[in-house]
């Protein structure tokens, strides 16, 4: 069945949780207290399936089970293919590992140049500030690092690291990633933000966090003083679903907004979550309604354990073919392969260019329907005369 978007159903409550105060109930240290870590916990709540349980069982070795009552509540415990129970609850799967698969997909160990700062690009570096995130996404490309459950031996060293920022003036750019980042304390945040605003040749620094979906919570007046403080702060989310796009993360976005702090989004493309043309259609609809600008669709990593969470690259080209000329520019993300190894970001779009020549480029629309477009004078279709303007 067709997956429809329902403009109004902004979803809001603390659902299981009502008992709770509200005031409980919006304190982020609560939620992080309270998450659902164990198997037990979820069947108070839910029947899982077979393959759910022996997940649960196994999931310590590979990556912690961990969700907050606020995340939870979004699932749809009478459906085992629910895409947030698909996101968040472990599977058996997870154990089984395919041949192309592995620990480091994205090869950031390779370009690690001290703990915790990650070096691949010419200006810009990935600085690793937590191993620690407030719920755990099945298909995380740094299982190996988050959560210590595989018992990598990750620790962020701060100062190596701004270190390494202050003695590399090629460094224009830096992006705050983990674990995440939101999870530091305001006050060690306020700290690193400053320091890095010290340095005279950062001129970007962004976040990447899944705190927004996880913990709406957490964005509050007092972190939105900081980023402003320190702004302009770029922020990435991570939104795979409309489902996601609860009135509590609408307000958190708003906050974050007026804080000055752009936003946009970083989805993975999901089997069963959100590989359907229909569904990502909604969901940037939504994203954009929230101040939330798509920035990129991945495809998923070949990170361990993951195979019965892709799908096929060709699906991701489909889903951005339906959605250029079919909804506004804004809305629609740039298709990425994170390439395996090491190589970086590769944008992979639909094939709209027929034929390039030294005289001309033979284009297709959104629509299929062909044109030229002349590359010389006189070859081609008509040129036409610059303007002139009359004195």
């Amino acid at each position: 069945m067709p997956y429809t978007e329902d403009r109004e159903a902004w979803t809001k409550g603390q659902g299981l949780w009502e008992h709770i105060p509200v005031e409980t109930w919006n304190d982020w240290g609560w939620q992080l207290k309270n998450r659902l870590t164990k198997v037990e916990q979820l069947e108070q709540f839910m029947t899982l399936t077979p393959e759910e349980k022996q997940g649960c069982y196994f999931a310590n070795s590979k990556l912690a089970l961990a969700i907050t009552p606020y995340f939870f509540n979004l699932i749809d415990r009478n459906d085992p293919n629910c895409p947030i129970r698909r996101q968040v609850i472990p599977r058996g799967e997870e154990m089984t590992i395919a041949p192309e698969e592995l620990l480091d997909p994205v090869g950031e160990d390779e370009h690690m140049k001290v703990p915790g700062l990650v070096h691949r690009y010419p200006d810009r570096v990935l600085f690793l500030v937590t191993d620690r995130c407030a719920a755990y996404c099945r298909y995380c490309t740094r299982s190996r690092l988050v959560s210590n459950a595989q018992d990598y031996n990750f620790h962020p060293e701060y100062e190596q690291g701004l270190r390494y920022i202050e003695s590399h003036p090629e460094v224009r750019d830096v992006l705050l990633s983990g674990g995440d980042p939101l999870l530091l304390a305001d006050r060690k945040l306020d700290h690193l933000l400053g320091r890095l605003r010290a340095i005279k040749h950062v001129e970007f620094i962004r976040i990447g966090s899944r705190i927004p979906v996880f913990l709406p919570q957490r964005i509050t007046p007092e972190l939105c003083t900081i980023l402003k403080k320190h702004g302009p702060i770029w922020m990435s989310i991570h939104v795979n679903h409309p489902k996601e796009c609860t009135q509590e993360l609408k307000d958190a976005c708003d906050r974050l907004s007026y804080a000055g702090v752009p936003l946009g989004n970083q989805s993975v493309l999901l089997k069963g979550v959100n590989d359907d043309a229909d569904v990502m259609k909604a969901l940037v609809h939504r994203l954009l309604r929230m101040r939330v600008r798509p920035y990129y669709l991945y495809q998923c990593d070949l990170i361990t354990g993951s195979a019965h969470l892709r799908t096929s690259v060709q699906k991701g080209i489909d889903i951005i073919r339906s959605l250029r000329g079919h909804t506004t520019g804004y809305g629609i993300p740039q298709f990425v392969i994170d390439a395996p190894g090491g190589g970086g970001k590769i944008p992979i779009n639909p094939d709209y260019v027929e034929k390039v020549d030294e005289d001309e480029i033979v284009l297709r629309n959104y629509e299929g329907e062909r044109f030229t477009y002349p590359l010389k004078p006189g070859k081609g279709a008509p040129v036409s005369e610059p303007y002139t303007y009359e004195t």
